[in-house]
Parts: C-alpha cells; structure tokens; sequence
C-alpha cells in the first residue's frame, strides 16, 4: 500500500462490498461507481492500481451510504451530491444528519470491539 492511501480491494473490503458467496472483493462495483460518479477520481500509481486517499473515501462512503442505505438510484444520488459538494449538517439536510449518525455509530462500534478483544486477550 502506498503511504496514505488505501487500494481499490481494500476499499472494497472496508466498505464491505463482498461476493457473498465467493467472499472476494467487489471491486466492479467501484469502478462502476467510478464511471457514473465524477467525484470519484483515485489515484492510478505503477501497476495500473487504483488508490484512494481519506477524502475520496470519504466521498465513496457517501455514495454507497446515499445508493446502498437510503435505497438512491443513481440519478437520485447525482442529485443530492450535485445540491451539496461536501457534507455539512449546519443546513438541516436529515441524509447528511442521518449518514453521520451512521458514520459515527458505527466507528463506535469498531472501538467498543477492539477494547473488548483487549480485555478478552488482556
């Protein structure tokens, strides 16, 4: 892995964007997702290998939030990124609000299992 940067199967993984019977990446769907969304631009270094820093996973994460949590089709997903560049909840926007109650929900939860795992393993 270059420094800073996460791979496309990593990404995949992360976003848990797996073959549910084969249990391999689903990189496909983020290269589909690259295709129909221009805010989505990895970085292509030797190999011909996609890279994504912080902020372009940031931005994937939304979108899958927006197409895979809300139910969005596509079209309604450019809609709502067209309306808004970034996130920011000061505007009262109820998915943005929701998505970040998500987002840190979530990180919660890795935390709460990685301390129990330390004091399972102490």
């Amino acid at each position: 892995m270059v420094k800073n940067y996460i791979d496309i199967t990593e990404l995949s993984i992360e976003l848990n964007l797996v073959n549910k019977k084969t249990g391999k990446p689903a990189n496909h769907t983020l290269r589909f997702w690259e295709k129909e969304f221009n805010e989505i631009k990895p970085t292509i270094f030797k190999g011909n290998r996609r890279y994504y820093n912080q902020k372009q996973v940031d931005k994937i994460k939304y979108i899958k939030y927006l197409l895979k949590d809300r139910g969005l089709t596509i079209k309604g997903a450019k809609n709502i990124l067209k309306k808004k560049k970034n996130i920011d909840v000061t505007d009262g926007n109820i998915i943005e609000k929701d998505y970040l109650k998500n987002s840190i929900k979530n990180k919660s939860n890795n935390i709460l299992k990685k301390i129990k795992g330390l004091k399972n393993h102490g």
